[in-house]
């Protein structure tokens, strides 16, 4: 068998990565090292690319309310605001949790941007991805879409876009008007495409007494899906004080029966019986708040009861992403 050539450095001047050109995959790498692009700088920009974040909306206002309207929330908007002022002709930015025939960003005629949030992206970084959309759409032509495509792995983030002490206020909506400035005068076939998209949305309830919590209908029974901030092992420890105390319901009927896994936060999920409204877990919701907080605040090992509650729990978890 032939001998493996060692790889050697090359004495020639090094590229920056900045410097780098793109030439293709099995191309000789233009930064001199003498090996094939996809094995020299092409594998460390691709890494950048694809490299998974865990919580691609940590440090944004409302982490978890943009963790819901991507992964829960069928109808949903909020207002963006920008670190720098609008370009002309921008009236202002509107997150949506889809946009028809699921284009990433839409430039309307009055020149105002609205972005998709619930789309497939192209690398590891949700916000990068978003961020790359946004900037696009503020020089789109008005009244066009902005197709997806790769962010660059050295773009912005949505974090530094986005005011960091702006407001992130979900308006959920019980259909998807807010597609067309005037609904009721559309032409029959967005009309029609509008009636498809809001048969399939579950009627879905924002609770004001609490942060993220997200009560939906569903023909069998209703729910409460909550995105909390804590580190999921602190948060599965309370949970099973709770569960084993009898204290983890939100009422008579009610079960908190799992919990996702979702951009790095866990999501608790409870059972509510089908005549169970938002309004009726908004009071049972904040007391359930208040037991979670102490139960955070104990670190006593569990006992035995606790840690079957937990394994029970942990066996119930599903990742969303």
């Amino acid at each position: 068998m032939a001998k493996k050539r060692p790889q050697t450095k090359s004495k020639q001047p090094q590229l920056k990565d900045g410097e780098i050109p793109v030439v293709g995959a099995r191309e000789p790498c233009p930064c001199g090292s003498g090996r094939r692009y996809k094995a020299c700088h092409g594998r460390s920009a691709a890494h950048a690319v694809t490299a998974l974040v865990q919580r691609p909306f940590e440090g944004l206002p409302g982490e978890g309310d943009w963790i819901a309207l991507r992964e829960l929330v069928p109808a949903a908007t909020v207002e963006l605001k920008l670190r720098e002022d609008l370009p002309e002709g921008v009236p202002s930015v509107m997150l949506a949790t889809v946009l028809p025939m699921a284009w990433p960003a839409l430039r309307r005629d009055d020149g105002s941007v609205l972005i998709g949030l619930q789309n497939d992206t192209a690398s590891g970084d949700i916000s990068r991805d978003l961020a790359d959309t946004l900037q696009r759409a503020l020089t789109a032509e008005p009244g066009t879409p902005v197709q997806g495509r790769r962010a660059p792995a050295d773009g912005p983030r949505l974090q530094d876009l986005l005011d960091p002490q702006g407001a992130f206020e979900p308006v959920v909506h019980s259909g998807f008007e807010f597609w067309v400035p005037d609904a009721e005068n559309a032409t029959p076939e967005v009309a029609a495409s509008l009636e498809r998209a809001n048969a399939a949305a579950i009627a879905t309830v924002k609770l004001s007494g609490v942060d993220a919590a997200y009560w939906c209908e569903t023909p069998d029974k209703n729910h409460l899906r909550w995105v909390m901030p804590y580190p999921e092992e602190q948060l599965l420890d309370a949970l099973a004080r709770l569960h084993a105390a009898g204290q983890s319901g939100l009422g008579e009927g009610t079960r908190l029966v799992g919990s996702f896994r979702a951009h790095g936060l866990t999501v608790p999920v409870w059972d509510l019986p089908s005549g169970v409204g938002a309004e009726d877990v908004e009071k049972p919701a904040a007391e359930f708040a208040e037991r979670l907080a102490a139960a955070l605040a104990t670190d006593t090992p569990l006992t035995a009861d606790e840690r079957r509650a937990r394994g029970g729990l942990t066996n119930r978890q599903v990742t969303l992403s």
